[in-house]
């Protein structure tokens, strides 16, 4: 076939893929700049392109869907398609820069305790690096440090080649550290705030992360000290509020927001884990701790609903183990609903920007 021939399939094809709204992003790939190649090689079409969030788990479906949209063109080409992944390093507090190496610093919070945001911070982390992203997990909650025995390093210590860096442990693809994986596991943090904020500062510069394309940052819950050293000392690109459905846990998740909000940290949006209770017999769904408000709290605050996670004694079994869902079983219904978050955040954390730091006001936190 003669490339005058070609000219005009190609010109259809390169208009139908352009059109395409990617459905986790919400943007067209013509917006987002992503058709980097098109070409034609005898009936095949090859397709380069790039999308701002990790895409190793997500080939195969963005080549069925858009095998559809050429087919409904009435173009009969077989797609082959090359995606790759650029993720961008994004605007932080204004009064800071973002950390050297790694891209970007999200925070998984809460304003109560008790409400999975360990778990949901976990298997965020892991499904990020699954789908091929470079990720770190920093345990930064001092008083009581769960991440090594959900990523089943306990009793393991970091070690440091130098005598200044310690070298994070790593587990499933991703590094992590924790204050848990330099003391006793039975060993009782009584310290004060001060304490707290300089070992916290220690755990996230002390560590040699390398190069990451997100440092998930697992918080105490609560709106205390360490958040304010968050927010003072890191850059932080964007912050997940993690909740349940019952009213106690939205009073307190509304005060985390509004923490976040006013010490100038975007918020992604808003997860509301334990959402309906899976019986582990029949597989009956209930929903015990009523439904709907973490979507009715994302409205209200004008920030996106990331989505629902299952209250299912198989996520617990799983952490408890050190197997976290995203690993033991990422296929199941419970595995792809931690897929389905870690596309919407990653989405969420894209459409910021790359650069949007002059909206943010200058924070002075005075002690008294």
């Amino acid at each position: 076939m003669a490339a005058t021939d070609i000219a005009g399939p190609l010109g259809v094809a390169r208009q139908a893929l352009l059109a395409y709204v990617d459905p986790w992003i919400g943007r067209s790939l013509g917006e987002l700049g992503a058709l980097r190649d098109l070409r034609l090689d005898g009936s095949r079409l090859l397709a380069s392109i790039t999308l701002p969030v990790p895409v190793g788990d997500y080939r195969t479906e963005l080549e069925d869907a858009l095998s559809a949209v050429l087919a409904a063109a009435g173009l009969q080409f077989a797609l082959q398609l090359q995606l790759t992944a650029d993720i961008a390093a994004h605007a932080v507090q204004k009064t800071l820069k973002p950390l050297e190496q790694i891209r970007n610093v999200i925070a998984v919070a809460s304003g109560k305790g008790g409400v999975g945001k360990s778990t949901v911070a976990v298997n965020l982390a892991l499904t990020w690096a699954a789908a091929g992203a470079r990720v770190g997990l920093l345990d930064a909650d001092i008083y009581g440090p769960s991440q090594p025995l959900m990523l089943g390093l306990t009793g393991q210590r970091p070690t440091s080649v130098d005598g200044k860096r310690i070298q994070p442990l790593l587990a499933y693809g991703v590094k992590a550290m924790s204050i848990g994986m330099l003391i006793d596991p039975d060993q009782p943090m009584v310290w004060r705030g001060p304490m707290v904020t300089q070992a916290l500062t220690q755990l996230l510069s002390d560590t040699d992360w390398g190069e990451l394309d997100f440092l998930v940052v697992d918080m105490p819950p609560g709106t205390g000290d360490i958040q304010l050293t968050l927010a003072q000392r890191v850059p932080v690109a964007g912050a997940v509020i993690v909740t349940t459905p019952q009213d106690i846990a939205l009073a307190d998740a509304r005060k985390g927001l509004k923490m976040f909000d006013k010490v100038a940290v975007p918020v992604l949006g808003i997860v509301e884990n334990m959402s309906l209770h899976v019986c582990s017999k029949c597989g009956h769904e209930e929903a015990i701790f009523g439904e709907g408000g973490g979507e009715r709290l994302a409205g209200e605050c004008g920030t996106l609903f990331l989505g629902k996670l299952p209250l299912d004694a198989r996520i617990r079994a799983e952490a408890d183990g050190g197997r976290p869902t995203a690993v033991a079983a990422p296929d199941s219904a419970r595995g792809r609903a931690y897929r389905d978050l870690a596309r919407r955040t990653a989405a969420a954390l894209a459409l910021r920007g790359r650069d949007r730091s002059s909206l943010f006001p200058k924070i002075v936190v005075e002690e008294t």
